[in-house]
């Protein structure tokens, strides 16, 4: 925390400095602030909590709150900086090896740009492995992938992130093991991104890395887009812990018909038979969602399917069963 802190005291420091007595007028600033609430209300079809195996989501038949969440960026010539803050079950359950208030930090990172073509970060940041993200308003799905729940939800460390011309570019850097922001081990990840896509972006291609001792994962992510309308997105993942892997290959598939409404599919097959992120089968996914628009607030309506090889889910009569599913509304509000 003693990281999280020296980056808090400068991201203080710089936003109480009256900039118009002290800089060069060539020298530019901004501040974007971001809020949004999110809360949900789930009914697993046999009225069990325990069948929900994925982030978020660990409820049934309750009206919940997902995330009450406040970011500020701030920029300051070559400088930027991020205070990323969250109250609410979705924050305490991606800060799991934090306690007490060091749960409600999502991110809090500076950056250094000495030119258009590199920026140094240093700090606690999301994930760039996969394709969901802790923040409901990014997702189309509320309830997450297997893939998103059992990989990295956050980095601590320093990264390179240097453009290659035209759409490529990379990233490098040294992190904390993975989810610690402070821990005793002397162990580190190395972190890594090559992304590129057409001219037109039309097709987006991330291929992610993470790897430390006793512990690799690579993640490939592509974005299509089909038509103005239609958009299709693949994340395949594969981990390997202690020398026994799992994975992930996720589909989705986006229709959005009208700007007020959209439909999204999310299709994944995840493979645990060797009890690498302790889940001990495979399981096929199947979840459906829509995302309806009401200017300032979106409802996102789901139902969703879960079939695994192995009787790991309870059905009414509290017997183990391969088969589990639910519904869930969710209300996101971004201000």
């Amino acid at each position: 925390m003693s990281l999280l802190l020296g980056l808090m005291l400068v991201i203080e420091s710089m936003a109480q400095v009256d900039t118009s007595k002290m800089l060069p007028t060539a020298l530019s600033s901004s501040t974007t602030y971001t809020y949004y609430i999110d809360g949900y209300y789930k009914g697993d079809f046999a009225s069990k909590s325990e069948n929900n195996k994925t982030s978020f989501t660990n409820s049934s038949n309750a009206l919940q709150l997902g995330m009450a969440s406040f970011k500020v960026d701030k920029t300051l010539g070559n400088f930027a900086t991020t205070i990323d803050l969250g109250v609410g079950k979705r924050t305490e359950e991606f800060s799991h090896n934090d306690v007490g208030v060091a749960t409600m930090f999502k991110q809090v990172l500076i950056s250094y740009s000495p030119n258009s073509s590199i920026k140094f970060t240093v700090g606690k940041w999301a994930t760039h492995i996969g394709y969901e993200s802790l923040d409901a308003y990014s997702n189309r799905n509320y309830s997450t992938s297997y893939g998103y729940t059992y990989g990295p939800f956050f980095h601590t460390g320093i990264r390179a992130d240097i453009a290659l011309g035209g759409k490529s570019a990379l990233m490098i850097g040294v992190a904390q093991p993975t989810d610690f922001v402070s821990t005793s081990s002397p162990n580190k990840m190395l972190i890594a991104q090559f992304s590129t896509g057409t001219r037109d972006n039309q097709l987006k291609a991330f291929l992610n890395y993470q790897g430390g001792k006793d512990k690799s994962q690579f993640d490939l992510v592509l974005n299509g887009v089909v038509t103005s309308q239609i958009g299709i997105n693949y994340d395949g993942t594969v981990a390997n812990i202690a020398g026994a892997n799992w994975s992930s290959h996720a589909f989705y598939v986006n229709y959005d018909p009208v700007s007020k409404f959209g439909f999204t599919w999310r299709t994944e097959f995840f493979d645990d038979t060797k009890s690498a992120a302790g889940v001990g089968t495979s399981i096929f996914q199947n979840t459906f969602s829509a995302n309806i628009h009401f200017a300032k607030l979106t409802l996102i309506p789901e139902i969703r399917f879960d079939n695994a090889k192995d009787k790991i889910f309870i059905n009414n009569n509290n017997h183990l069963n391969p088969y589990a599913g639910n519904f869930l509304l969710a209300a996101v509000y971004r201000f």
